[in-house]
């Protein structure tokens, strides 16, 4: 009886603890789960996890780049399974926690760590904003569209190289006007200063502005709307946002990632190192629905399709700005 009393309670713990939730952090930046972009890309894939695969999701938004470290550090005092950083400012913060807590998952948007519990999650920016580069010079009415970036940084800098090589793809002879909201994390969440630069490009007699900006990127929507011209949206679709007057959106599925890997660890699949996402699955790319069906037709869409087959079958290749640095 005794024996049997003992294998019922192992049992019952055993259930217990398979039923046990996975607890997932997710630490975003700045701009916040409402930026209509990067992040909210992220908290989408993290929503979807939480109603799909049943885990238990708690997250945070950095107030600044100072307070990113403590945000990590609180979660994996907690023992959550896995702790999810969004963005590039969030390198420094992950490389010294995770190495701290070794029994603690890590993943990390946009920035790359090398240790044994961390997962890095990189996109080829440069391959998607070369299809918004040549759909911008498509529907150009001038041969002169534009280009405005958050923060100047190299990788802002990269979807410039893209945006611009797919734009000269198209036509040699377009001018390409470029600017960049400032060198501070506070270009991420500012509209005024963005519609203020596009309004400027769109005197200059651009027509159509690529815009990589996080929640900036409304006030070059809000100038598109009021000068009657096109603008190209980011990370999310941002279609809906003011639909007639952004193009396209530059998908970057962030969303994707984040669920995949979530996944992956409830499975025991999680692998640490660097995971990429690209053309060729999708990982990058253009959006299309209804709201910009009227801006780009069906032959548009054959020829962007035949760019991005040729791309990935490495016919066209494509700039990338960081190799450039290192030469």
């Amino acid at each position: 009886m005794l024996i049997k009393n003992i294998l019922i309670l192992f049992l019952v713990a055993c259930v217990g603890q398979s039923a046990e939730k996975l607890k997932i952090g997710l630490v975003l930046d700045k701009g916040g789960k409402e930026d209509k972009s990067f992040n909210s890309a992220a908290y989408q894939g993290a929503t979807l996890a939480e109603k799909e695969l049943g885990i238990e999701l708690k997250y945070v938004e950095a107030t600044d780049v100072n307070s990113i470290e403590n945000l990590h550090r609180q979660f994996a005092k907690k023992k959550f399974d896995l702790i999810i950083g969004i963005g590039f400012a969030q390198q420094e913060a992950v490389k010294k926690v995770a190495a701290q807590n070794p029994d603690v998952k890590f993943a990390i948007v946009d920035g790359e760590v090398s240790a044994a519990n961390v997962r890095s999650l990189l996109f080829e920016e440069h391959q998607g904003s070369f299809l918004a580069g040549y759909l911008a010079a498509m529907k150009s009415k001038t041969k002169k569209v534009g280009y405005i970036g958050g923060m100047d940084i190299p990788m802002i800098r990269r979807f410039a190289t893209g945006y611009s090589a797919g734009v000269k793809h198209f036509d040699k002879s377009f001018t390409i006007v470029e600017n960049y909201i400032g060198i501070t994390a506070d270009s991420w969440n500012n509209p005024a200063k963005a519609k203020e630069l596009a309004l400027n490009q769109y005197q200059q007699g651009v027509d159509v502005i690529f815009v990589a900006a996080g929640a900036s990127g409304s006030g070059v929507f809000d100038a598109a709307e009021e000068k009657k011209h096109l603008a190209i949206g980011v990370d999310s679709n941002q279609n809906w946002m003011k639909p007639g007057f952004i193009l396209t959106s530059m998908l970057k599925r962030v969303d994707t990632a984040v669920y995949t890997t979530i996944k992956d660890l409830q499975n025991g699949q999680f692998t640490s190192g660097v995971v990429r996402y690209g053309l060729k699955d999708k990982g990058v790319d253009l959006a299309m629905d209804k709201h910009n069906e009227k801006l780009v037709s069906a032959d548009d869409i054959k020829k962007l399709e035949k760019i991005k087959t040729d791309i990935i079958a490495q016919k066209i290749t494509v700039p990338d700005f960081y190799l450039q640095k290192k030469k």
